[in-house]
């Protein structure tokens, strides 16, 4: 699978109701056994995550396009299978915390925990994280 917008949080960004510059943008680590689907719109609709989430930091948005400071997850417990990183608006209640972006398209995923940190670069290249220009 590419690189996605779940729908109903595209929408929200396009209607103005999420702002990537100033609300709390967050990033979660989904395990193999999860699977994309379009309807999704909450983070409780993912079920499980691995480990806990990491705060996007350093956010800007410059020439339609969105960065922010690389992830540090820190340490993952071992046994797990990481599929993807999915973005999401926290609200601070899972029922109501709004889904953005699925990633599966980085490097180095899928991938194994094994109680070590992991740290996730963002893209240097003009695209970055979110690209509404092409």
């Amino acid at each position: 699978m590419a690189n996605k917008l779940y729908p109903k949080g595209a929408e929200k960004l396009l209607g103005a109701q999420i702002n990537l510059a100033t609300d709390p943008i967050k990033a979660v680590l989904v395990p193999s056994t999860y699977t994309f689907s379009n309807a999704h719109e909450f983070l409780a609709d993912l079920g499980a995550v691995v480990g806990a989430a990491a705060t996007l930091a350093n956010k800007s948005i410059a020439g339609g396009v969105f960065d922010a400071a690389d992830l540090d997850f820190g340490a993952l417990a071992s046994g797990s299978t990481c599929k993807a990183l999915v973005l999401f608006k926290d609200s601070g209640n899972p029922a109501t915390s709004d889904l953005l972006c699925y990633f599966d398209e980085i490097t180095g995923f899928p991938f194994s925990t094994n109680g070590g940190s992991l740290s996730v670069p963002w893209s240097d290249g003009p695209a970055k994280i979110i690209s509404l220009v092409a």
